[in-house]
């Protein structure tokens, strides 16, 4: 294989799993603000329940949109791990102690 795929196989090793974190880590502050945006809304006296209702409809957009991105982000692990099966000959179904042999190697070079 060439010193490319490796280089290139190496890096997004890193980056896709990395971005998969963050789109969950979005997808958890979003909960929690909708979380406490109703709460507030509940504990507030004198807040018609009418009020802030809006705010939580962008809120469930805002969700929902970042559960469409998570499954875009898998899918393009999916499509990235069998690309590297393709061109490079990876086997990602591999004894895991080679996987994390060549894992290392592949890290090192990046």
């Amino acid at each position: 294989m060439s010193n490319e795929i490796t280089i290139a196989a190496a890096r997004l090793a890193r980056d896709v799993p990395a971005a998969e974190v963050r789109v969950d880590d979005a997808l958890i502050a979003v909960s929690s603000l909708m979380t406490s945006v109703v709460t507030a809304r509940r504990d507030i006296k004198g807040v018609p329940a009418t009020k802030g209702h809006a705010t939580l409809r962008l809120l469930l957009k805002a969700q929902s949109a970042l559960v469409g991105v998570s499954g875009d982000i898998l899918r393009v692990h999916g499509e990235l791990a069998d690309l590297g099966r393709e061109t490079a000959g990876y086997d990602l179904h591999e004894c895991p102690s080679i996987a994390e042999a060549g894992a290392g190697a592949r890290a090192s070079a990046a």
